[in-house]
């Protein structure tokens, strides 16, 4: 399998501005960018600058409140885009319910929303964290029951989270892979208190990319997007990790 490495915008928010960023991606070397929600406040000229670098979106992270706010308002981000799957990215931690059945009511809310997508010719996909691997007091989790709901609802599997999460990504991935059309490849440093948050550049952390890569490639997932939440020198995190991903 041919890897498009692509990188998640956000791991450059604090080095604006923006434009050049994405600029600086497409002569690294980067196939694909994946935006983030407060780039949708100027999509237009956020889609004018990815396609300056010659660049793809075809995946975002779109919050679910946009969603309930009205889909189309969704249905125009991804046609400025030109999207092929929306990504929710993440649940407030008000919104998160402690136990089965609010899952299950949060993944038929998400299933509704993947099958409007659908009909409009677009995939939607779950990205998860930490929380969505936690034990609900009848040994579930989160995780299971999102995907449970609806054949439709794929998923974007951050690697590191849910390592982060007390679980085995690997196993994850071969247990739910034919849902993965996206993965975080994302790393982890040793060191919690390393000044970036424990996060480390791909390829320079502690998880074990000789079992998580050939699991992702099994498992046929299309996009690769490195990810890092907070590096100290954004360009140096995209540069260390497009050598990684270019090894594999």
């Amino acid at each position: 399998m041919t890897i498009a490495p692509g990188l998640q915008l956000y791991s450059l928010r604090e080095f604006p501005p923006m434009a050049a960023r994405i600029a600086e991606l497409a002569e690294l070397g980067y196939r694909k960018v994946e935006p983030y929600g407060a780039l949708m406040e100027d999509v237009a000229g956020l889609a004018d600058a990815i396609t300056a670098a010659g660049l793809t979106s075809p995946t975002a992270h779109v919050g679910i409140d946009r969603f309930r706010a009205g889909l189309d308002g969704v249905l125009r981000i991804a046609q400025a885009l030109r999207l092929e799957t929306v990504v929710i990215p993440f649940l407030q931690p008000g919104d998160r319910p402690s136990d089965t059945p609010g899952w299950m009511r949060i993944g038929a809310e998400v299933a509704g929303y993947a099958t409007r997508l659908k009909s409009a010719g677009l995939g939607l996909a779950w990205h998860n964290h930490d929380f969505e691997m936690a034990q609900l007091p009848d040994g579930s989790r989160p995780m299971e029951h999102l995907l449970a709901a609806s054949d439709d609802v794929l998923w974007e599997c951050d690697v590191a989270w849910v390592t982060r999460g007390g679980e085995d990504p690997t196993e994850w991935i071969r247990r739910h892979g034919e849902r993965i059309v996206a993965a975080h490849v994302k790393d982890i440093d040793p060191d919690p208190d390393n000044g970036e948050d424990g996060w480390a550049d791909v390829g320079h952390g502690m998880l074990d990319w000789g079992l998580i890569v050939p699991a992702l490639k099994q498992a046929g997932t299309k996009h690769w997007i490195a990810e890092h939440d907070r590096p100290s020198d954004g360009m140096r995190f995209a540069r260390r990790s497009l050598a990684t991903m270019r090894s594999w």
